[in-house]
């Protein structure tokens, strides 16, 4: 048996910062759950508001109703990008989502996690990146530290645990490289 057990009341994050004053991150709970995380269908708006609380937002981003996006000011998003309806970045670190790429809807972008070795269940934050053509599909989840190589693709309900290789097709929990992507013209 062993002789540790997770302790929840000695978890302590103190040392995260997750940027934005108080009354910045509240105002933007109440944007985000207005216009963002809401059947509002206009994307212009969304785009405006996302550069008016810090996110970095390339021309023609497309973002469907009822996303999530927990810390617009450590988003980053290039040209022609595709946000699905339902799509919750979870961005306590930096998200940057590169020119053409797409995350279909339903997915989860998770930049957090807890130390499951730790009993103060320390939390864990790294960067996730989604690089140039990437395409992550519905219900997919990236865990924190992934990232989608040009033009690879995670399947539908897969979990990327690691970082894919570009110009591949993965799927599965833990998200398996099948075979190379061909695009054509």
């Amino acid at each position: 048996m062993n002789q540790f057990k997770t302790d929840l009341s000695k978890y302590n994050n103190d040392w995260y910062k997750p940027g934005g004053t108080l009354i910045k991150r509240y105002l933007w709970y109440l944007m985000n759950a207005c216009f963002i995380n809401s059947s509002f269908p206009f994307y212009g708006p969304k785009r405006a508001l996302l550069r008016l609380f810090g996110a970095k937002i390339g021309r023609g981003l497309v973002i469907k109703p009822h996303v999530s996006i927990k810390y617009p000011w450590r988003l980053t998003v290039g040209k022609d990008v595709w946000i699905g309806e339902g799509v919750w970045i979870d961005n306590l670190a930096n998200v940057t989502l590169k020119d053409n790429s797409c995350v279909s809807q339903g997915a989860m972008l998770l930049c957090g996690n807890h130390n499951y070795k730790k009993s103060t269940f320390d939390l864990i934050v790294k960067e996730i990146v989604i690089e140039e053509g990437a395409w992550a599909g519905a219900q997919t989840v990236i865990c924190p530290g992934v990232k989608l190589g040009s033009h690879s693709l995670l399947t539908v309900g897969s979990v990327a645990i690691q970082s894919l290789e570009a110009e591949y097709i993965y799927q599965g929990n833990p998200a398996q490289k099948l075979k190379k992507r061909v695009l054509k013209s």
